[in-house]
């Protein structure tokens, strides 16, 4: 069935770096917000008012939830705490995957990228609480989606294609919000959130989020752990993916009258993860986070909120190939490796909300600064007496608008434009490939570019039908990230290294499509098609001493779109249905763009009936037979065509009480073995063919059920 939920979220903020002069002009901008953010503070002095309680609505019939279908044009909100199909996720991109037109790069059992519309990277603006974790892995290994436990969060909002300014530079093809929300108590009083899941393959996760607090404030504690063992595929083989993750989250909120909000939070998590795709696993994946921010409402006829915050964000990655697994033996790691990456990020935002009789009108300015430091070094945990050493480090400044006119009762236009500044150092004095060193030719190097973007959207209601039409056009200029920059090998050809020639990537799209909601049926469609002017392609060439990678700037053609329907047969039958397809054409050479997700179709069936409910969900995904052999981005590249399959799963889930909710399933019930087409070719060092690229097969059967336990 589909769900949508509507919470408003939190976000993140900050502990600052020592100052140095490369931040002299960063950390007055800092500076500036702090001072924005503090201000409003004298307006929070008026007598306390109560706040009025915002219970959770009463769920009549426990569902487990197969498919989402927008909440408005381009938008998808969602709870993460409701249990869904397949098992509930262990990371953010594993939770994304279940939403129409997102994919996964995988690579054995966690911490798979999220794709959109067949976009990866920073393509794609990931946020936490406001905030953004910026994994440090050179491979991606950490991508940022692996740093979040999607049940923590309140609320999952996407939105897709170049349609908000709002939440930072690029996002050319999407906007991913988790969010926690701020906690309201009109008198003295405790809440408690927990649940317990346990599955096949040794899978067992814990959660809990309690709060206290009163009319003037509250805290908020929040902490999980996840573990799983290796999966066995359909053939009954064992697959590579064990892990172990832990999080724990506070929040401590001030809140001196109905319109005023000063909170406070504070994080860290940890894990381990083993990779089937991969010739280092993941043996540490540590993270801290800070944040501070302040909302005031209702601040007069015109100016109606103001909310600033800033956060800091780090991760300290180590990948090793002794701590998870047996170095080899044979090959260029013979022997125990490990490198450590870590990468600081401090950011912050203001902005404010102004309304008048038809106008809404939101303003601001964020800026952000991060970076990137590494160590390695040949023998077991020998990396840790060296000293790290930077190797990049970026910086943005942007100002941003975004304006809504209700031109009529039917009729809405949204419109955004921002402006932001980007620079990137290379710190690199030594460039290695394949073993070789070489002098860098751009150590020391800062480039910059200021970029423009911009979007405008029309939103019409039919004025005889529960119907809505949009369409929307958007550009985006999107300044290379640090896997673009530094990951790479080799530039263009004819260029001395990629972070020397590698263009900012322009992509403008039309998005469109229609939502129709009536009483017993729910229907919905999304189509876009785009130009990438430079986008930034990877090319693999195998060559004597290894794999080595060059990063290129070409043109594409982009289109594709996302459709669903919900039907109530009966008043205890439910239908629905999904589809989703993104296709890609490299127009400079006419080639498929590679790393395209193919066609993916969802269908499922509810019974639902007083306290209980049972559903079925099959998804079959076509072939995928346009690919451009060993091209790709950072993490993953087309090896060879992939064939289709169908996977059928089972749900049900029972309310024993108000307190109590218990939900299980079967995914994959008749053991089918298969494998996505984004895929990472499975590794040597697990038994895999070293010279023939096989895909990672996903879990067999797999069993699971969930406990929820809230009062």
């Amino acid at each position: 069935m589909f769900s949508a939920n509507t919470r408003l979220g939190a976000a993140q903020a900050c502990n600052t770096f020592a100052l140095k002069p490369s931040r002299v002009r960063f950390n007055c901008a800092i500076s500036v917000m702090c001072g924005a953010l503090l201000a409003p503070l004298v307006m929070a002095a008026e007598p306390a008012e109560d706040l009025h309680q915002h219970p959770h609505p009463q769920e009549l019939t426990p569902t487990v939830i197969t498919a989402i279908a927008p909440s408005s044009p381009l938008t998808v909100v969602t709870n993460p705490k409701d249990p869904r199909q397949p098992v509930p996720a262990s990371d953010g991109g594993d939770y994304l995957k279940t939403i129409p037109g997102f994919a996964l790069v995988r690579n054995g059992g966690t911490n798979g990228d999220p794709v959109l519309r067949g976009m990866f990277g920073s393509r794609l603006n990931i946020l936490t609480n406001g905030g953004m974790m910026l994994g440090a892995c050179p491979g991606r290994m950490d991508a940022p989606t692996s740093y979040i436990s999607p049940e923590t969060y309140d609320k999952l909002t996407v939105i897709k294609g170049p349609q908000t300014v709002l939440w930072g530079p690029g996002a050319s093809a999407g906007t991913v919000l988790f969010e926690r929300e701020p906690e309201h108590f009109g008198e003295l009083g405790t809440r408690v959130n927990a649940s317990l899941l346990a599955g096949s393959n040794g899978r067992f996760d814990k959660v809990l989020d309690a709060a206290a607090g009163g009319p003037l404030g509250y805290v908020r504690v929040i902490g999980n752990t996840a573990h799983a063992d290796d999966y066995k595929d359909g053939n009954n083989d064992t697959v590579a993916s064990r892990y172990d993750k832990w999080n724990g989250d506070v929040a401590l909120g001030w809140t001196p009258d109905a319109d005023t909000l000063l909170e406070l939070t504070a994080g860290k998590g940890d894990g381990e993860a083993r990779y089937a795709g991969r010739g280092m696993d993941g043996s540490q994946f540590k993270r801290e986070s800070l944040g501070l921010r302040f909302e005031k409402s209702n601040l007069g006829e015109v100016l109606d909120k103001v909310e600033a915050q800033v956060y800091y964000n780090y991760a300290d990655h180590v990948m090793d190939n002794y701590s998870l697994r047996t170095p080899s033996g044979t090959g260029m790691m013979a022997g125990p490796m490990a490198s450590n990456v870590d990468r600081r990020t401090l950011g912050a935002r203001i902005k404010a909300t102004w309304r008048w009789a038809d106008v809404q009108l939101i303003s601001g300015l964020d800026a952000q600064t991060n970076e990137h430091r590494q160590r390695a070094s040949s023998g077991v945990d020998t990396y840790k007496q060296l000293p790290r050493e930077k190797d990049a480090d970026f910086h943005n400044y942007g100002v941003f608008s975004e304006l809504t006119w209700y031109a009529a009762d039917h009729d809405r236009l949204i419109s955004g434009a921002r402006l932001d500044r980007a620079s990137a150092k290379d710190y690199r004095q030594r460039l290695t490939s394949n073993m070789m060193s070489r002098p860098n030719p751009t150590a020391d190097n800062t480039r910059a570019d200021t970029l423009p973007s911009g979007f405008v959207r029309y939103e019409h209601d039919l004025a005889d039908s529960p119907t809505t039409l949009y369409a929307g056009l958007g550009h985006t200029q999107r300044f290379p990230d640090y896997w673009e920059l530094f990951s790479p090998n080799t530039g263009p050809a004819g260029s001395v290294n990629a972070f020397d020639s590698i263009k900012p990537e322009k992509t403008t799209q039309l998005d469109f499509g229609l939502q129709y909601k009536s009483e017993d049926l729910e229907a919905w469609a999304s189509g876009y098609v785009g130009q990438i002017r430079d986008y930034i392609l990877f090319n693999y060439r195998p060559g004597m001493m290894g794999t080595t990678s060059q990063a290129e700037n070409i043109d594409a053609r982009i289109m594709g779109g996302e459709l669903g329907a919900a039907y109530k047969l009966t008043s205890n039958w439910k239908a629905d249905a999904t589809l989703a397809y993104a296709w890609g054409k490299n127009s400079s050479d006419g080639k498929a763009l590679p790393q395209m997700p193919p066609l993916d179709a969802r269908m499922g069936l509810t019974y639902s009936q007083d306290q209980w409910s049972a559903g079925a969900l099959w998804r079959v995904v076509a072939a995928q037979n346009r690919i451009d052999q060993n091209k790709g981005n950072v993490v993953g590249k087309d090896f060879d065509k992939s064939g289709g399959f169908g996977v059928f799963s089972l749900n049900g889930a029972y309310r024993i009480n108000k307190n109590l909710k218990l939900s299980s399933g079967v995914d994959n019930l008749f053991g089918k073995a298969y494998a996505e087409h984004l895929n990472l070719a499975g590794n040597a060092g697990f038994g895999y063919p070293a010279n023939d690229p096989q895909a990672i097969n996903e879990p067999g059967r797999t069993l699971w059920t969930k406990v929820d336990l809230s009062f």
